[in-house]
């Protein structure tokens, strides 16, 4: 009668175990995580309108048609160092990966040995050839659940890969319009040095005649050499972004960088032109960014960790085996080599490491909720950089016109004052001011072409990739 309470109870126990162990299978399903870190992120700015952005799918070949730009990237993307060590990052979660799938295999040594005693021959010796074999039975999800843990952070690290690849291309990119930029600038600095040359010799003539003061001189004068002074900085921010650019292609510091100049090298902007003054980003363009997609498997992992952890507090069933040949059994002699075989099944149920085990468990849970804020930050940030990206080449596109009619009207204007100084109509500092003022606008133009190209480097980078970044991911 006993017997029987105790198989019933046994029973009943074994069952709740199976049932139990029946949530420590589960894979990890993104829809099932909880709507706070998933749709009410994506609402409002970023919800879809019905309106896509085409520059999401489009190939960086195509998006950056400049050759000398294709071919910095293209020479970036073989050499670049940082790119080369996440490339080992995936190779080594390849390598988890793979220790993974073999824990399915049973563990097997092979332990031969041998002794004899100097006073004895060897045929008296004592000799053992055995081979030991152990597998883990994986009654409730642990091997599993590593082997998804493994898949899933090489899933992460892949993207973070992908990440590095898509932020070199648009750190190349970059870079490279800030040089055009300056060296734009640069050549603005050198024609002014050259007009206020001029000036300033005209000037000197005119104080000669008695038309003009030697507080005019000087104040002109002291203009010319600003404007050498800022041919010199331009030339050193030039060598900075070159050795910069330089380092991104892991070429020595001084290698010429050919290129092409700042108004030439163009972007194709009808991919997001003609789009109004708002432009809403469709939710799943957020999930193609290798960031949101990492953050994702960081998540992924963070749930089997869990279930691990979980599965470590069960039981574990093992089966061993022993198999092999000696010449000796309990101190007897055995003479020829005997076969020797065993076979046994243990059951490990943890007592007293069970706090250690809760413990662990409970942390399993605080990472899980910290990689689900991880995400909801990622996306946060996600969006983010897409509307600023967005709001930048709007703004930049819509002054770029603007800022053409005012150096245009300021051109005419230095003209005019110049003209007139020359027949005493005006004074230096009319001259000086309409100078100073056009040179600035000058500046300031080409600055903002330069943040124009910018920002469509900044939206295909906050986008993902485009169309290589899927290429890449396949």
């Amino acid at each position: 009668m006993k017997m029987n309470k105790y198989l019933r109870i046994v029973v009943l126990c074994t069952l709740s175990l199976c049932v139990f162990s029946c949530g420590l299978y589960s894979k990890y399903d993104p829809s099932k995580e909880p709507a706070v870190y998933t749709d009410s992120l994506l609402s409002s700015p970023y919800t879809e309108t019905g309106e896509t952005l085409a520059i999401d799918t489009v190939d960086w070949h195509d998006l950056f048609t400049d050759p000398a730009l294709q071919a910095l990237i293209d020479t970036a993307l073989v050499r670049n160092l940082d790119l080369r060590i996440a490339h080992e990052h995936v190779e080594q979660a390849q390598a988890g990966l793979l220790g993974a799938k073999l824990a399915y295999l049973p563990s097997i040594q092979l332990v031969p040995q041998a002794g004899f005693s100097p006073q004895y021959s060897i045929k008296q010796g004592q000799y053992d050839l055995v081979a030991s074999a152990s597998w883990e039975i994986d009654i409730f999800g642990r091997t599993l659940n590593s082997l998804r843990g493994a898949k899933a952070a090489k899933a992460m690290t892949g993207d973070y890969e992908q990440a590095a690849r898509c932020g070199l291309i648009a750190g190349v990119a970059s870079t490279y319009y800030t040089l055009l930029m300056l060296d734009a600038q640069l050549a603005v600095a050198q024609t002014t040095d050259s007009s206020w040359a001029q000036t300033v010799e005209t000037i000197r003539s005119m104080k000669e005649a008695g038309m003009a003061n030697e507080a005019g001189v000087r104040q002109l004068e002291a203009n010319y050499y600003a404007i050498r002074t800022a041919v010199l900085d331009f030339t050193q921010q030039i060598a900075t972004v070159e050795n910069a650019l330089n380092l991104l292609l892991a070429r020595p510091c001084g290698t010429p960088i050919r290129r092409d100049s700042l108004r030439t090298s163009y972007i194709r902007p009808s991919y997001i032109e003609g789009r109004g003054e708002v432009v809403s980003v469709p939710v799943s363009l957020l999930y193609n960014r290798p960031d949101v997609r990492a953050a994702q498997n960081a998540m992924a992992q963070a749930h089997y960790a869990r279930q691990l952890a979980t599965a470590n507090c069960l039981p574990s069933l093992s089966l061993s085996g022993l198999f092999g040949w000696t010449n000796h059994s309990y101190n007897v002699s055995l003479d020829p080599m005997t076969m020797i075989s065993n076979l046994a099944a243990s059951l490990f149920v943890p007592v007293f490491q069970s706090g250690r085990n809760i413990a662990q468990v409970r942390a399993a849970k605080s990472q899980q909720e910290e990689s689900r804020l991880n995400f909801a930050k990622t996306v946060l940030a996600a969006g983010n950089e897409v509307n600023e990206a967005l709001i930048a080449y709007q703004t930049t596109n819509a002054k770029e016109k603007l800022y053409a009619a005012q150096v245009d009207a300021l051109s005419k204007a230095h003209e005019a004052t110049s003209f007139l100084m020359q027949f005493g109509s005006t004074t230096y500092l009319e001259v000086l001011t309409a100078q100073n003022t056009l040179l600035n606008a000058q500046y300031t133009q080409i600055a903002n072409l330069a943040q124009e190209r910018m920002a469509v480097v900044a939206l295909y980078h906050a986008l993902g990739g485009g169309r290589e970044r899927q290429a890449s991911a396949d």
